[in-house]
């Protein structure tokens, strides 16, 4: 299979890592020359994931055209908000009928859409088209080899299975589902409560606090996606309580982290210096807040980690808010 992955940072190359171990010849799509060059001739991408080599049948270029000619898979890796401003000078340039893979885990600021949506509305993609891959997928232990699963979802099964067989390795196993709706919020949500995590391991909060918030999280991420039409299991799987675990729980995860930074007082300038990579979630409180409202769903978690992410409270405060809500039943 010739596959093309849009994006060279780390979750993009340790995606075609996967695609070129599987058996398909990738060409990887950089903005940068110097990284195209490297990943050309040394295989690695040592600013993304350092020490990870590649295989021979991957290679790269700056030249989207290229990269897309004759591709039956298309992956797109790059920071959510940017994906529709791009996509309006991409696009006429994806093969007909290929399969569009979305890596990428948010919401879009404003129209309040997933991923997935922007694609269709901006590509001229049709909905079967779209592939959505999410689940606990921490990119550079899947670049090591670790054992690692993830989901597969689209409404045609037959693309599904298309890309599930195209990232089968011994050390990444795909499962395949039809509900992109789920998978797409469980992806997006996990960034956001990974962020309250964060701040809740540099408060010294312990184990009760931090299962909690894995816990209502969760639940909070439930509630909107079946309100969307998502189903409910599927919040119980990989993409859902899979992601969440992992996001929260690996100090390699840039969510985690960024809280971190901000649970010891650091500002977003602060955080985004000393992280040196997008972190999802700070954007993502927004649109999933403003996507809550408008679907009539509490997300108290998401709601208090926008108030310190972009209204200034002390995350202490925020705590202090979650914790002195209006009882009501689990």
């Amino acid at each position: 299979m010739k596959a093309a992955v849009i994006g060279s940072g780390s979750w993009g190359t340790a995606f075609a890592k996967v695609l070129g171990d599987a058996g398909s010849s990738v060409t990887m799509w950089a903005r940068r020359e110097a990284v195209a060059t490297e990943i050309r001739e040394t295989r690695g991408n040592e600013g993304s994931l350092p020490g990870v080599r590649l295989a021979e049948s991957v290679t790269a270029t700056t030249d989207l055209a290229e990269a897309l000619a004759a591709a039956e898979v298309i992956a797109i890796a790059v920071p959510s908000q940017t994906l529709r401003g791009n996509l309006a000078d991409w696009a006429g340039l994806f093969p007909a009928d290929s399969t569009v893979v979305s890596l990428m885990k948010g919401i879009e600021l404003g129209t309040l859409k997933r991923m997935s949506e922007v694609i269709v509305e901006t590509a001229g993609v049709a909905p079967e088209r779209v592939v959505v891959v999410s689940g606990p997928n921490v990119a550079p232990e899947i670049a090591a080899g670790q054992p690692t699963t993830t989901v597969v979802a689209c409404s045609d099964e037959g693309r599904a299975k298309q890309v599930q067989h195209a990232l089968a390795t011994p050390y990444f196993r795909p499962y395949t589902s039809d509900d992109v709706i789920g998978c797409e919020l469980g992806g997006a949500c996990k960034n956001v409560i990974a962020l309250a995590y964060g701040m809740a391991v540099s408060l010294g909060l312990g184990d009760n606090t931090r299962a909690s918030l894995i816990t209502r999280g969760l639940a909070e991420t439930a509630r909107l996606g079946v309100a969307l039409g998502a189903d409910p299991l599927t919040f119980a799987g990989l993409a859902g309580l899979g992601d969440l675990v992992a996001s929260c729980s690996s100090p390699l995860a840039r969510n985690r982290m960024f809280g971190e930074h901000l649970g010891r007082g650091e500002s977003l300038e602060q955080a985004q210096a000393a992280t040196r990579q997008t972190a999802e979630g700070v954007k993502s409180c927004l649109s999933i807040r403003d996507l809550a409202r408008a679907n009539g769903v509490e997300m108290p978690i998401v709601e208090q980690v926008e108030r310190v992410c972009h209204e200034g409270v002390d995350p202490r405060i925020a705590v202090k808010l979650l914790m002195t809500r209006e009882m009501k039943p689990e």
